[in-house]
């Protein structure tokens, strides 16, 4: 083997050595700042700071409530002075309450969550359920299987129907006075 055929096979090795490490790296970065928020449109960060739901997060790549809400859907929006619960019907935690207050409620696997589910297809941090204004918003977390609301997939915050279902992995709950 020539020598110049020995230099580029040695050169080529340690440019790939680099770009292992710099893959590493990048990775390393990701876990532990996250990825980057998404930013408020113009008009959504003229608002006042109290429309928009406030809570310190330990989790950074959660997305921001950016969407203007949807039309509510049949049975009308559900509202703080309507609701008063919430109501798995089917999954594996089926019959449990929960009792709502005004905190957003995270509902994913991990025990972070407001509402822990156990099931896999279920992400960690899968859904919120946000309230915005007067009115209770699903937002899904940019999870794996998404998040349905009334046999329709949650692509923004949409605004929550009393006693419409809502899937999150195998699980299905809804919203009740």
């Amino acid at each position: 083997m020539s020598e110049l055929t020995l230099l580029l096979l040695r050169i080529g090795f340690l440019v790939l050595l680099w770009g292992f490490v710099f893959a590493v790296v990048y990775s390393l970065r990701a876990d532990l700042f996250g990825v980057k928020a998404r930013k408020l449109p113009e008009a959504a960060a003229a608002a006042p700071a109290a429309a928009a739901p406030a809570r310190a997060q330990s989790d950074a790549t959660a997305p921001v409530v950016a969407a203007a809400p949807a039309p509510p859907a049949k049975g009308g929006a559900a509202t703080t002075s309507s609701v008063s619960r919430i109501v798995i019907t089917s999954g594996p935690k089926a019959g449990l309450e929960l009792t709502l207050g005004t905190d957003p409620l995270t509902i994913g696997r991990s025990s972070e969550s407001g509402l822990v589910i156990r099931d896999d297809y279920t992400s960690s941090h899968h859904a919120r359920l946000v309230l915005w204004g007067d009115q209770w918003m699903i937002q899904d977390l940019d999870s794996t299987n998404g998040t349905w609301h009334d046999g329709a997939r949650v692509a923004a915050p949409t605004a929550v129907a009393i006693g419409a279902p809502i899937k999150v992995g195998a699980t299905t709950f809804e919203l009740r006075k």
